[in-house]
This record gives C-alpha cells, structure tokens and sequence, in this order.
C-alpha cells in the first residue's frame, strides 16, 4: 500500500505540474477529470501541495474546497483503521 500510494503522488504531482505548464503555453491540458480522480485514488497530498506550490487550480471551487475535503476523508478513513487495529495496509 505504501509503494502505492507513493506512485500515485508522484504522478498527481508530476501531472498538476505538467498541466500547469501546459497551460502556460497554451498546449493540450490534462482533463480536469483526470486530475480530480488522480486526488480520489490516494493523491490528495500530492494534488494539494501541487495545487500552492504551482499557484494551479486554486480559483476552481471543485479543486480548491474538493482536494481538501478528499484529503480529510482519505486522512480519517487511514486514522480510524489505524485507531481501530484493523488492517488497511
């Protein structure tokens, strides 16, 4: 699981960096599905720091309050089976 989800950020992080630089110059952007689903599969922390660290999507209402919110879901489903003992990972 940790193998996982440290692919899955790396590429939310790579992919809102390319986006970001894409449309800088006004090239094919990654589709905001994309992007979204990337954050729902286990790349929340990624797509949130991405998201301030490359000033990307932080004016779309679904990335700016949608990223935080799958992040504390994901991050409070981890805590209560870590807190209940049963075994995510």
């Amino acid at each position: 699981m940790l193998y996982y989800l440290l692919i899955v950020n790396t590429l939310t992080f790579i992919l809102y960096g390319l986006d970001k630089h894409k449309a800088r110059h006004n090239r094919r952007r990654i589709p905001e599905a994309t992007l979204l689903t990337l954050a729902i599969v286990g790349g929340s922390p990624a797509a949130w720091i991405a998201m301030h660290l490359f000033h990307h999507k932080t004016l779309h209402k679904k990335f700016r309050y949608g990223v935080p919110l799958i992040f504390l879901i994901q991050t409070a489903v981890i805590l209560y089976f870590w807190l209940s003992d049963n075994t995510l990972i």
